[in-house]
């Protein structure tokens, strides 16, 4: 296995205006059209990942989602910025382990932990291709 050397304290920040698609109504919450949702929140904090370990790898490699928790703690409204910070405080072998910190113009609205796995882009395709031919002749 290649080593790989992600640097502890490199950190990104991503950030968007919270829009009508990112409301809770949106994700199946009912009433919650002018309040953003949580599922948007944790997409900006996987592309914040993405952009600041996959930069750092060599081009036959990218890095994949392996866990994610979040706990988010105050509500936004619609038209409101928010911001993502993602900074990566351990690796172990092709593990990278990241904190997230999610606020808003007035402060944190919630925290998380995010785990990427380091991995070879062309075997993971293959092995995602075989194990999809196991499912042509399944019948349901």
């Amino acid at each position: 296995m290649k080593k790989f050397n992600i640097e502890i304290g490199k950190n990104i920040v991503l950030q968007k205006t919270v829009m009508e698609d990112d409301t809770g109504s949106n994700y199946g919450s009912g009433k919650l059209d002018t309040l953003l949702a949580t599922p948007p929140i944790l997409d900006l904090i996987i592309k914040a990942s993405v952009k600041l370990v996959d930069n750092l790898l060599d081009d036959e490699y990218v890095s994949v989602a392996s866990n994610i928790s979040f706990s988010h703690e105050k509500a936004t409204m619609i038209g409101e910025s928010i911001s993502v910070k993602v900074e990566v405080t351990k690796q172990i072998g092709n593990l990278i382990f990241l904190d997230a910190i999610a606020y808003d113009e007035i402060g944190i609205i919630g925290r998380g932990k995010h785990e990427r796995a380091i991995v070879n882009e062309k075997s993971l395709l293959e092995k995602a291709s075989k194990r999809a031919d196991k499912l042509k002749n399944v019948n349901y």
